[in-house]
């Protein structure tokens, strides 16, 4: 702001920022934008790399065979076709270590979809996680089924 005086009246006159101040603004929230994108970018491509890491987990893929030998679970679900869709990473039944897999799985055939809940051990010997307990729940309507799968 400037104050100038003429015959005793004070006049209030803003000043325009400088050209410079305007581009470095402009920088400045180009530089949020970008840096708001990548980091966008990177936090999908993390979720990408880590549901497709739990898909390829020997645990993960124990699970699904299990579930698509079992005739009666199948039938119940309207597979084939199998719709296994990623683990939800906040859920707090998911629960993995070196030692110990307790995983629940979205499932969806074309009656009706669920969850697979499975646990696994590492069996110390042959390096290697072996499935402790599988089954198979799921929502028609108004009813829920349970289904375990004989391991």
């Amino acid at each position: 702001m400037r104050f100038t005086s003429t015959s005793g009246i004070f006049l209030v006159g803003i000043t325009r920022p400088s050209a410079t101040y305007r581009s470095k603004s402009i920088l400045l929230q180009e530089l949020a934008i970008f840096t708001t994108v990548l980091t966008g970018a990177g936090v999908g491509t993390m979720y990408y790399l880590m549901q497709k890491r739990f898909a390829a987990s020997e645990y993960h893929q124990l699970a699904v065979q299990k579930l698509e030998a079992c005739s009666v679970a199948m039938e119940s679900l309207g597979a084939p076709p199998l719709k296994v869709y990623n683990i939800h990473l906040t859920d707090r039944q998911n629960y993995i270590n070196q030692h110990w897999a307790q995983i629940k799985i979205p499932v969806k055939g074309s009656k009706t979809g669920g969850y697979l809940y499975t646990s696994s051990r590492r069996d110390p010997t042959e390096n290697r996680f072996r499935l402790l307990s599988t089954s198979l729940l799921t929502k028609k309507e108004d009813s829920m089924f349970l289904f375990l799968i004989s391991v």
